[in-house]
């Protein structure tokens, strides 16, 4: 890969986003490496270029975005790390995974779905002029297993499934377009596995220590792939072995 290329990774203050800047640095295979995020980091990589961005805010995204194309050197990787499966919030309310159909509430399905679904969609749409040009580019979004229409045999986890579900949609869709107008840009939606991270602590319980990866080991496992990608026979569902994931 030429290093007249740049990388980004989008959610970059999660453990996975965190090794992901890390590793990207340390390759030495992009010219420039940006990280966007809630907040800076408290121990950044030299290097990187970091910038506080409000994903909830379509102006930002759009501003960003139009920051970092002043030059031509062409983005071929970003990496979109941004999603929720629970989270503690105040007044005492939380984010929970839905175990029947009684545990069902507006708020919470509109809550997955903005952050799983909506925000990782307006990146798509930001982002994808900056992936244009000679290189192969591609455009990686965490999704999840559960994700799939077909596989899922358990049931349960209504809203996140549901709303990565609808990711993936989007970016099947997406792709599409690209052949037509980003010939070069290909979408890939990736299931790291259960990553020891704040993501999916409340669920680790039932999880064999072999199935639970670090985020060092997932990024090195997407990383390692990035060659198999090819964008006329995008989109990818896979997971972090390489294996196709059904729709």
């Amino acid at each position: 890969m030429s290093k007249l290329t740049r990388a980004l990774v989008i959610g970059s203050s999660g453990g996975i986003g965190q090794s992901l800047v890390q590793q990207l640095a340390l390759s030495e295979r992009y010219s420039q490496v940006f990280a966007v995020s809630r907040y800076l980091p408290s121990a950044p990589v030299d290097g990187v270029h970091y910038q506080i961005v409000n994903s909830h805010n379509e102006g930002d995204i759009a501003n960003y975005c139009q920051k970092v194309s002043h030059t031509e050197e062409q983005f071929s990787l970003i990496v979109c790390c941004i999603g929720c499966l629970s989270e503690k919030r105040g007044c005492g309310a939380s984010i929970n995974p839905e175990k029947r159909l009684e545990d069902l509430n507006q708020a919470q399905l509109e809550y997955y779905f903005q952050i799983n679904t909506v925000l990782p969609a307006l990146w798509l749409k930001h982002v994808e002029p900056l992936m244009r040009g000679p290189f192969p580019a591609k455009l990686i979004f965490l999704s999840a297993r559960v994700g799939s229409i077909q596989d899922n045999s358990l049931g349960g986890w209504y809203g996140y499934r549901a709303s990565k579900a609808a990711l993936n949609m989007l970016l099947k869709t997406a792709q599409i377009e690209l052949q037509r107008r980003a010939k070069n840009v290909c979408i890939v939606s990736y299931h790291p596995g259960t990553v020891d991270t704040k993501l999916s602590q409340p669920f680790q319980a039932n999880v064999k220590p072999e199935k639970l990866f670090t985020a060092e080991f997932t990024v090195q496992q997407l990383l390692s792939q990035l060659p198999n990608f090819n964008p006329s026979q995008g989109p990818y569902f896979i997971d972090w072995a390489g294996k196709t994931i059904p729709w």
